[in-house]
């Protein structure tokens, strides 16, 4: 028989990671090595447990899932990650798929869809929740309609806040998103606007129209 697939859980509720780790540990080919409650916990178990699976919560305190994801993936990117959440909204998924994250899956799926998933991460394949899949197609979709200069609406939020003096960390706490996804957003609006400088941007923002102050 081979070696059980080894399965971090990483969640800020108990009653979660507890009833998670009771449905797993009954799967003969799975090993549930470590449960976290948050991401500066998943990314110390997964340096000294080296799963192969992480199960990871998108919101959660001192760290989200997706900074944990991309330093985990960083130190070890042999490791897979699954994002099991309640969240669906575009921001979460764009953000857990650019990270790295092999699935994505809704809190609400049924336990077979995650045993398979799980499985199925493992092989190197991916797994989505189908109505996670519409929306990333319906966004490639869109994206491939727009020139390359066209900021997204996440893109002139981040934009409108920088004119208004905020801050990178003013930012994300503003638009409930991590300080590093403000970065990757102010990165690409520089690339789109063909500038170096917040205020540059902001100055050919305004003269385009794309913002107001």
């Amino acid at each position: 028989m081979d070696d059980p697939i080894r399965i971090l859980i990483v969640d800020d509720h108990t009653i979660v990671r507890d009833g998670l780790n009771t449905m797993l540990s009954r799967q003969d080919d799975f090993d549930v090595v470590g449960e976290a409650g948050n991401g500066v916990e998943a990314i110390e178990m997964a340096r000294r447990m080296e799963p192969d699976v992480i199960l990871m919560d998108l919101r959660m305190p001192k760290m989200s899932g997706v900074e944990a994801m991309r330093s985990i993936g960083a130190e070890n990117p042999r490791i897979k990650t699954i994002i099991l959440t309640t969240f669906d909204t575009d921001e979460y998924i764009f953000d857990a798929i650019e990270a790295g994250a092999k699935g994505y899956l809704l809190k609400d799926t049924s336990r077979e869809d995650l045993f398979n998933a799980v499985r199925t991460v493992f092989r190197g394949e991916s797994q989505i929740d189908p109505g996670v899949a519409a929306k990333l197609i319906s966004r490639f979709q869109e994206l491939s309609r727009l020139g390359p200069d066209t900021l997204s609406e996440r893109e002139v939020e981040v934009l409108q806040l920088i004119a208004r003096g905020s801050s990178n960390r003013g930012i994300g706490r503003e638009l409930l998103i991590s300080e590093s996804t403000v970065k990757t957003h102010v990165a690409n609006i520089f690339q789109k606007l063909d500038v170096s400088h917040r205020t540059e941007a902001v100055t050919r923002a305004l003269q385009r129209g794309i913002i107001r102050l």
